[in-house]
Order: structure tokens, then sequence, then C-alpha cells
């Protein structure tokens, strides 16, 4: 399923840019030339039978261990099949949209706390995209898509 039409039906603004395939929050550091907003890195991960989306500014670290005490197992990168089955994604094209394509509801998501007020960029399914979007508004798809989600 393409993004847009739930995006539409929520009444989310956004902007939207072209760009050559990008496959890390390295190679995508020109497209904050392009458009206005945060880069995030977006990792999918699980922990046993979980799966966990996690959204972090691009330039910071992510502790595994952190979130792993914060999740209660330990988590580890979920193979590329996963990626594909749940969220119908490549590797390198790791989004929140992808949520829409996780009918079962099976992927919680992650938040650093200090994108609560930002403006981020993310790929809409493809890595030859980008978006920004508020992370309120991310949220809100998040509720509507009926995922679980946290800050951390």
């Amino acid at each position: 399923m393409e993004p847009y039409k739930t995006l539409n039906k929520l009444n989310i603004k956004y902007e939207e840019v072209e760009h050559i395939p990008v496959l890390t929050s390295l190679e995508a550091e020109f497209i904050k030339d392009m458009i206005s907003g945060l880069g995030v890195k977006n990792l999918f991960l699980k922990s046993n039978n979980t799966y966990y989306l996690v959204l972090t500014p691009d330039d910071k670290l992510v502790d595994l261990k952190k979130l792993s005490k914060l999740v209660n197992g330990k988590l580890t990168f979920a193979r590329v099949e996963e990626l594909r089955e749940i969220l119908k994604l490549e590797k390198g094209s790791v989004t929140p949209l992808g949520l829409i394509n996780d009918f079962k509801h099976q992927v919680i998501v992650l938040i650093d706390n200090t994108l609560i007020n930002e403006t981020i960029l993310v790929h809409p399914l493809v890595n030859t995209k980008t978006i920004s979007i508020t992370t309120k508004d991310l949220i809100r798809l998040i509720e509507h898509l009926k995922n679980e989600y946290l800050f951390y």
C-alpha cells in the first residue's frame, strides 16, 4: 500500500523531494539541502518474537543495550526477509511509513525523545524520495494504524 492516501485522509501535511537512491543516513546528507527537516535513522529490530522500529536523529548512536533494557529483551537486527514480510520494505528503505503494511500491528515504534517537537525526514517506502512530516503527525498516523509506540 502506498502512504499518500492515508496521509491525505488524515490531513497530514508533508513536503516531498525526489533524489538518487540512498541506503544510509550518511548517503542521505545532501537531502537536507533539498528539504527542511531533521534526518532520522530508522532501525528495524527484534527481540524474541516482537519487532521494533527505532527512530533517532541520524547523527546519534543507538545504544542497543539501553534499548534492550527498555523492552526487557536482547535487541538484534531483524532479517531482511522479516523486513520484507512485515513492512514490505527493502534494506535501505526502512521508514515509519512502512507501518502502513503492518496489517497485524506487530511493530512497536520506539521514538527518541529529542524528536518530539521536530519535523523529520523519512522515506515514503522507497529510498528515491524523502518527505518531511512532523513527529506529532507521525504519531497521529501510528495511532491511526493501531501500532504501539513509546518515547525513550
